[in-house]
């Protein structure tokens, strides 16, 4: 308990869950214990998606769906932070404001999603939309806990210097709670993900979401499980990105 490995035996351990986990789905699809219409084989699900690479199917419903995540999430992501900053420091504009944020926080972004649609159309705006509404209104009530969590004695400090209180927010609070935001912002680009994908199931013509709609309606299974896959992938490089970075932007954290 609380045993810490090496990066290369931490590698190894996740590689061979990974494998497990193939291994598993190889040996249900080669005994027939499920049809290939419901469960295709893996080397059926890499054919296709080798297939749909050679094609450009795959390289540009990936590069839309990423345009959207990232202009979406970074929109999101710039309110949620200006948003926090001023619910995290007065507390006039915490009870102005944090309550609302709560409020819609709780209410399906599922149900927005027709609402969306008649507000911005079926155009990237409305996929703009679904994405801040389901990242926002979470970041900014997170963002809020890691600025709140910044010592009240580095606040007095830059108070004793005589500094306003927009050079606190700036040079002091924002600063020193930043490693706990990036990780906001890991954990939240993986809700992006899971909202940019519903808003392309219901109203786009292109993007993983799409072809997922389009492989279900003519029961092609090893594309919608390869495209699935792929999100996964993209999550899962997307948030060892994020954590590499993290890393790099604050070496100071781990010492301290």
């Amino acid at each position: 308990m609380g045993t810490e490995f090496p990066t290369p035996i931490y590698v190894a351990i996740a590689i061979c869950g990974f494998l497990l986990l193939l291994g598993a789905w190889t040996i249900v699809t080669m005994l027939g214990m499920v049809k290939p219409i419901f469960l295709p084989s893996p080397l059926a699900v890499i054919i296709k998606l080798v297939k749909l690479a050679q094609d450009g199917t795959l390289g540009n419903d990936v590069a839309i769906s990423v345009y959207r995540i990232s202009i979406g999430f970074l929109i999101a992501s710039v309110m949620a932070l200006a948003t926090a900053i001023l619910i995290g420091s007065y507390r006039f504009w915490e009870a102005a404001i944090e309550p609302i944020l709560d409020f819609v926080r709780y209410m399906p972004v599922v149900a927005f999603v027709p609402l969306s649609i008649l507000w911005s159309g079926t155009s990237d705006l409305q996929k703009f939309l679904i994405i801040w509404i389901g990242t926002y209104f979470q970041q900014a009530l997170m963002f809020k806990d890691n600025i709140k969590r910044v010592p009240a004695d580095f606040v007095g400090f830059g108070r004793t210097l005589g500094m306003s209180d927009l050079r606190v927010l700036m040079r002091i609070v924002v600063p020193s709670a930043m490693p706990q935001i990036w990780d906001t912002l890991r954990i939240s680009l993986g809700w992006a993900w899971t909202w940019v994908t519903l808003a392309e199931l219901v109203a786009a013509n292109s993007g993983l979401g799409y072809r997922i709609t389009v492989a279900q309606r003519y029961l092609q299974t090893d594309m919608a499980i390869g495209y699935i896959l792929v999100l996964g992938v993209l999550g899962l490089a997307t948030d060892q990105i994020m954590r590499f970075l993290g890393r790099q932007f604050f070496k100071y954290e781990k010492r301290t």
